[in-house]
């Protein structure tokens, strides 16, 4: 179980947690009790913060299942921030032309705080696909492909804050400990573009290339996932081309 501080950041976590966790079982709802187990906090806890996130609309609960939802206050509040924060209208032509280059499913990521969130994709055409990405997904910075090029385009002292908050073995295993994920950034500065060799999902390959805001940080990341026999050597430098030349028009298109 997490612990939050007694404090008023406390709340705000506990409440964003809560957020986070309802949001990610949308469309079909969760129960107090998955909820606060996803949240990482006790289950009476978590219900006197839902109910007072219901009084402002930030959730909703289903009065027949008791199950709860995103409230139509974050829906408002979304609309605003993304006049801000959506880059999906910017991105549409550049995901369709790596997915029509490539024959890969490709993904366009948000760097949110210490996570990444799925919030677009396109399909490929190769009949045999990976399914590790979806819209909503979210992962540590470090863990998918699209995390590790933001991670490894931040300054160090950046990279040093994350691993003292964060330990992504916990969850994700060996594969993702602070120094295998630091190799992995080496490897990426070195090529520009990451690759996650099926550590998520076995058989299933992933890459990803930075996109920068107008201030020049990563904030969110171009990918593509496809089985493993579509991942050799030759076509990974081919696929990591094309991401970065696709992540640097993006890039100048969002300046």
């Amino acid at each position: 179980m997490n612990v939050y501080p007694e404090s008023v950041d406390g709340v705000i976590a506990r409440a964003g947690a809560l957020l986070r966790a309802v949001g990610a079982r949308e469309p079909a709802g969760a129960s107090t009790t998955d909820v606060a187990k996803d949240a990482g906090l006790a289950r009476p806890t978590a219900h006197r913060l839902l109910v007072a996130m219901a009084d402002e609309g930030l959730v909703d609960r289903d009065l027949k299942t008791g199950r709860w939802s995103l409230g139509p206050e974050l829906y408002l509040l979304g609309a605003s921030a993304a006049n801000r924060y959506d880059i999906v209208d910017q991105a549409r032509d550049i995901v369709a032309h790596l997915v029509r280059e490539s024959g890969e499913s490709a993904f366009l990521s948000a760097r949110r705080g210490d996570e990444t969130v799925c919030v677009y994709d396109q399909q490929g055409s190769f009949p045999l696909r990976s399914h590790v990405l979806h819209v909503g997904i979210r992962f540590p910075l470090g863990v998918a492909s699209a995390g590790l090029a933001i991670l490894s385009h931040l300054p160090d002292r950046d990279i040093d804050d994350y691993f003292s908050r964060v330990d992504p073995e916990e969850q994700w295993g060996e594969a993702h400990s602070e120094g295998v994920i630091r190799d992995r950034i080496a490897s990426t500065r070195r090529s520009g573009y990451a690759v996650n060799p099926a550590l998520l999902v076995e058989g299933s390959w992933g890459m990803g290339a930075a996109v920068f805001d107008r201030t020049g940080q990563p904030a969110w990341a171009l990918s593509m996932t496809g089985v493993e026999t579509r991942f050799k050597p030759a076509r990974r430098r081919e696929l990591g081309a094309l991401l970065l030349e696709q992540a640097h028009q993006l890039s100048l298109r969002l300046q």
